[in-house]
């Protein structure tokens, strides 16, 4: 049986004892039923894994007892920021997810003129606590032992201005360059993926006096979810850790 892994928010030293958060609990307690003697594998996003042992366990209070400890790093090269306008349903989720699991270190959630998402600031409020959820869950998932941030939403301009010493990536279908043909040397690079109906013309030529540089992704047109994987997963293989 594979041993769960579960991520902790604070800090974890060994030879302690520590109660489980009331999520991290009832995973463990309700819904895996685990007792007394089984074992578990802590992260705290610092970097390190932890082998534990439960010590008390209920359906809403667990005691685990932290064993030992070990750096564990499965973070990538590269420093990958994503930002993504916002998409309906469960797009957005999906696309979190799959991010995680490809190595992305911060995603900012974007507002842009042709996004449809309107939310009032407490469900969005909410929903950035549920993004943050799945990007923990991606992380216990995939074996990553650092939570990516999910950053509040922004707009896409005022995204686009920040200057964090990035190089700055926009999909556009009439680019002349690709991400095969971006210096091997790159290190940090923020990704801009637009809502399902595209960047407009103004948006577009804003993104140009930002130093964003047009890229284009292939012959095909993709939905803007398969168009944020296929762009990390390019840039992991150019500049990252995937082979």
């Amino acid at each position: 049986m594979r041993i769960p892994r579960i991520y902790h928010p604070e800090p974890i030293q060994t030879n302690t004892t520590i109660s489980l958060g009331d999520d991290a609990a009832n995973h463990v307690g309700r819904v895996l039923r685990m007792a007394p003697g089984q074992k578990l594998e802590l992260f705290d996003g610092s970097n390190q894994t932890f082998s534990a042992e439960i010590t008390e366990a209920s359906k809403k209070h667990v005691l685990v007892y932290i064993e030992s400890g070990n750096l564990d790093d499965r973070e990538s090269p590269l420093d990958l920021h994503l930002g993504q306008v916002m998409s309906r349903g469960e797009k957005m989720e999906f696309t979190i997810q799959k991010s995680v699991e490809l190595g992305v270190n911060t995603i900012t959630p974007l507002i842009s003129e042709r996004c449809g998402v309107r939310l009032d600031p407490e469900r969005l409020e909410k929903k950035l606590q549920q993004w943050q959820k799945i990007a923990i869950a991606a992380c216990e998932q995939c074996g990553r032992n650092r939570i990516p941030e999910i950053r509040p939403v922004q707009s896409l301009e005022t995204w686009c201005s920040e200057d964090d010493g990035a190089f700055k990536v926009n999909l556009h279908p009439r680019a002349t360059e690709s991400i095969n043909t971006l210096p091997t040397q790159l290190k940090k690079v923020r990704l801009l993926i637009g809502p399902e109906g595209g960047l407009s013309a103004d948006e577009i030529a804003m993104t140009a006096n930002y130093q964003f540089t047009d890229i284009l992704l292939g012959p095909r047109v993709l939905r803007t979810e398969t168009t944020a994987l296929t762009a990390i997963t390019a840039l992991q293989v150019r500049l990252g850790d995937l082979g």
